[in-house]
């Protein structure tokens, strides 16, 4: 008995876009996360593994804590926009942190860096969560969550891998100067793409503010 499962990798141009986002984001980010470690013991000045330790967690119960208001507050406002501000302010925050790691020398600035890298991932985290729910495409609400898994596993693995190649052959800063420019690639990929998010208003097509695609297209 053959059994034959067909994947069709098709989904709205919405959601290509938030995917593709991203992808790019944490593609950047996988480079970090094998090296962060050795980076912080070898190059801030008095810090031990209690320090990295100390700084993965500002991180995530900062995030984890200001994520909940802020998505409270997007909730309560009406439309996608300020879901898309928030969406790019973090993005461009997060390529900022990165390239702030270059500049860290004493434990303190990283505690900062930390925080700001919080800020960035807490608005990013609902603002993107909220759009990519309202554009999935329709009847494949699952695959496209699992589409923008699988993309985003697969990006963060390979860039994992080649982190620690990069920070050998170049050093620190390229992997760091890398995170930020995909990070701010992840921000000019949904910036090209407001006439898909925001439809033009015109007086026989009023301005949906939140929508689900009826089919796929490209």
């Amino acid at each position: 008995m053959r059994i034959k499962i067909n994947v069709d990798l098709r989904v709205g141009r919405v959601i290509k876009y938030f995917i593709l986002a991203d992808l790019a984001l944490l593609a950047g980010w996988g480079l970090v996360g094998p090296i962060f470690s050795v980076f912080v013991i070898e190059r801030v000045a008095g810090a031990t593994l209690v320090t990295v330790g100390i700084a993965a967690g500002i991180y995530w119960v900062l995030k984890s804590l200001l994520q909940l208001p802020i998505a409270t507050y997007l909730d309560k406002k009406e439309g996608e926009r300020d879901d898309f501000l928030a969406l790019i302010i973090g993005l461009f925050v997060s390529a900022f942190t990165a390239i702030a790691y270059n500049f860290i020398t004493q434990v303190w600035h990283l505690y900062l860096v930390e925080i700001i890298h919080a800020m960035a991932f807490a608005l990013y985290v609902p603002a993107w969560s909220a759009m990519f729910s309202r554009h999935v495409d329709k009847d494949r609400v699952s695959f496209d969550w699992s589409l923008d898994s699988t993309v985003a596993g697969l990006s963060a693995g390979v860039s994992g891998i080649l982190g620690g190649a990069v920070a050998s052959a170049w050093g620190f800063h390229w992997v760091f100067i890398l995170a930020g420019i995909f990070s701010a690639v992840s921000a000019f990929v949904l910036i090209m793409a407001p006439d898909f998010i925001f439809p033009p208003r015109t007086t026989e097509n009023p301005v949906i503010k939140d929508h689900t695609p009826a089919n796929i297209s490209h």
